[in-house]
């Protein structure tokens, strides 16, 4: 009874949340997370060129965060890309080196909340597409995007 006890009680502390483009509610989330971040963020997102996610990882930075990037070798180099100016702020930033992409879309803030979903970090993301995110505290979840984060980045060394 004990053991079930705690499995619910823990489950009751799980909290979840969704949000959907186009509008603002998936920018302003991921803004939310990174100025929450208090120690650590790791992003691995295909591309970043929304200039207002830009401002808050730098914020974040100065705060003295470590914020760590993975992201796809290709799109950095699109126009508009933002991780030149990521990389010259300090911000250490992995590509992936093969003619395949780097599709994923996530972030951990903190080794305990993840947020995860269509969305590109792109300023057409909040102005056009039909995206969305999800925000989910989720102790296995947040785990498994970790583990996933961690491989990535040391094969990318």
């Amino acid at each position: 009874e004990g053991i079930i006890k705690l499995l619910y009680s823990s489950e009751m502390k799980v909290k979840a949340s969704a949000y959907f483009s186009p509008g603002e509610d998936c920018l302003h989330r991921i803004r939310r997370l990174i100025g929450e971040a208090q120690r650590t963020l790791d992003i691995c997102v295909f591309t970043i060129t929304d200039n207002r996610i830009v401002r808050k990882l730098a914020e974040a930075k100065d705060r003295g965060v470590t914020i760590r990037i993975i992201s796809d070798d290709m799109k950095s180099e699109d126009l508009g890309s933002d991780m030149e100016t990521l990389e010259k702020i300090g911000i250490p930033c992995r590509y992936d080196q093969t003619m395949a992409h780097m599709h994923h879309k996530f972030a951990i803030a903190d080794d305990d909340l993840l947020l995860t979903g269509s969305y590109n970090w792109t300023r057409s993301a909040s102005t056009e597409n039909n995206e969305n995110i999800v925000v989910s505290n989720n102790s296995r979840l947040v785990k498994q995007f970790q583990h996933e984060f961690t491989r990535l980045w040391r094969h990318l060394a």
